[in-house]
């Protein structure tokens, strides 16, 4: 609005009319101007501070201390027992690590004593135990097959077979695959790098060679990513959540577009996690791979799958670390109402800490969420109620209470059943692998890429969840899967694969005699 002072009219009608648009229009001004602050804080912190949201204690008492005269103030939580703390000493060497033992012994002339000038005994040692590297190595593995010809019939020629190959007439063993695997999608070294890498070590393998490497690997590996799958599917509750990947595309102004890895991570009973990829976050991802699924579904407020919890069959459980992040982020604008807010959820999350440090079960974990977490929601719940009708919606605290009252039933799911976790981080740590990659391969090189990529993802993610070694495992799978049944593809998951060599390495030691036990009488 233009406004002439020296001509300002004189109806007062009118006058009061501008200084209400005026006032309006400043309103909208102060709105806009909170927002791109709160927009600026986020992407100062995104980009320069730290990812924690941690909150001075002393800044959540004094949000509290306003709420003791308006309301009663919800039965404390039980206190806090720290767990034992580890010690801070070395930690031993692993056992089952190659040893090479190198003696020291005494010169000669000083194994006599320096006073009576008699000879030494030797009583003992002391060992000195020292971690040390030896650098990865190519082996050229020579496969003899032996040839047999009839000395009478010329034409009567027999070769001894081949075992079965990873990849068949292919170069690479099932270890030099392996560490292929494990290089790119554990420890995040592109193929490019690899490539360089084996350089290095005086062979020459293109990053196309490498390229269709994987494609085979994945080929192989994808039977028993599917039995992984349908386990996950069995589960009662399952943990989801998506995140972004560059995909090369020479469609697109920037010869990239934007492609989704989904992650869905089993119950305890069904301990697999198993990566997806979609073209787009279009709903249809979810709803296909979640197809038949019947039980708890814990993500964030993604409106793709609305659809999936309409049909009654899936249960949405929401994430109260989401709802925690945005009153964090609104903390910049309005850092009583977000602090007060804060110290409700600080309360939940103090509540599953005792749970943990209890070592509680499922049973007697929602008997203590029923006892203590229900009175704060309630609490919590009325205090949103009352800050809502105050609040302009579109406000950072604004959205941050909208989103925690639209997700209200969800966000309290929880307390119906001590199995189900107070938050979704569990599928945000197994999505912490993409991210990590994603800064060094930078782009997936199409869609098939990212479904190969999902499929060595899963197998992976799952053997670190079971405590399994992914070079150990992939490179046993790899020389067994191809001529391995289909019916029998379960005992090559990654749980059943390492209680099976665990029964062998028992079994062995099981069958060396005892050096007690005396050697049997010869005839």
């Amino acid at each position: 609005m233009t406004l002439d002072l020296a001509n300002l009219p004189d109806d007062l009608s009118l006058l009061k009319q501008i200084v209400a648009d005026l006032a309006a229009a400043l309103q909208d001004r102060d709105a806009l101007l909170k927002e791109l602050e709160h927009q600026l804080a986020v992407l100062r912190r995104h980009q320069f501070g730290r990812k924690s949201e941690k909150i001075d204690a002393a800044q959540l008492l004094l949000a509290f201390a306003g709420l003791e005269d308006a309301e009663p103030q919800a039965p404390p939580p039980p206190p806090n027992k720290r767990a034992k703390r580890k010690g801070h000493g070395r930690k031993p060497l692993p056992e089952d690590l190659p040893r090479e033992r190198i003696e020291h012994d005494l010169a000669p002339d000083a194994k006599h004593c320096d006073k009576c000038g008699a000879a030494l005994t030797k009583i003992g040692e002391d060992v000195t135990r020292q971690l040390d590297y030896v650098p990865a190595s190519l082996v050229v593995r020579e496969h003899a097959r032996a040839k047999y010809a009839c000395p009478q019939c010329e034409e009567t020629v027999v070769v001894a077979p081949l075992p079965p190959q990873p990849i068949e007439k292919g170069l690479p063993g099932a270890g030099l695959l392996a560490h292929v695997l494990v290089s790119k999608y554990a420890d995040h070294l592109p193929l490019h790098r690899q490539e360089r890498i084996f350089k290095r070590h005086g062979v020459e393998l293109s990053r196309s060679t490498l390229c269709n490497w994987v494609r085979d690997c994945a080929t192989l590996l994808n039977p028993i990513v599917a039995a992984m799958t349908r386990q996950v599917l069995a589960s009662t509750r399952i943990h989801t959540d998506d995140t972004p990947v560059p995909v090369r595309d020479r469609l697109y102004p920037k010869a990239t577009r934007t492609g989704r890895f989904w992650v869905y991570r089993g119950d305890d009973a069904h301990a697999y996690t198993i990566f997806d990829y979609t073209p787009t976050r279009k709903r249809d991802g979810p709803v296909r791979f979640l197809d038949g699924y019947k039980g708890y579904l814990q993500a964030d407020a993604f409106t793709g799958y609305d659809g999936i919890y309409a049909g009654g069959q899936v249960t949405e459980v929401a994430c109260w670390a989401h709802a925690r992040r945005k009153f964090f982020e609104a903390s910049n604008t309005d850092r009583e109402r977000a602090h007060t807010a804060l110290a409700f959820i600080g309360q939940l999350y103090d509540i599953e800490r005792q749970a943990r440090d209890d070592e509680l079960d499922a049973e007697a974990r929602g008997k203590l969420r029923t006892a203590h977490a229900r009175p704060v929601l309630e609490q919590f719940r009325r205090w949103l109620d009352a800050q809502a009708l105050a609040t302009v919606p579109k406000s950072p605290i604004g959205g941050a209470i909208g989103y925690a009252l639209g997700q209200w039933t969800a966000l309290c799911r929880y307390l119906d059943d001590g199995d189900l976790e107070i938050d979704n981080n569990a599928a945000e740590r197994a999505l912490r692998r993409i991210a990590v990659g994603r800064k060094n391969w930078l782009f997936a090189g199409n869609d098939n890429g990212g479904h190969r990529a999902a499929i060595i993802y899963s197998l992976i993610a799952t053997c670190q969840r079971h405590g399994v070694e992914p070079f150990a495992y992939l490179r046993d799978v790899l020389g067994r899967v191809a001529t391995h049944p289909s019916s029998g593809i379960a005992v090559l998951l990654p749980d059943n694969w390492k209680a099976a060599q665990a029964a062998i390495v028992a079994n062995a030691q099981h069958s060396q005699p005892s050096p007690l036990t005396p050697a049997p009488a010869t005839a």
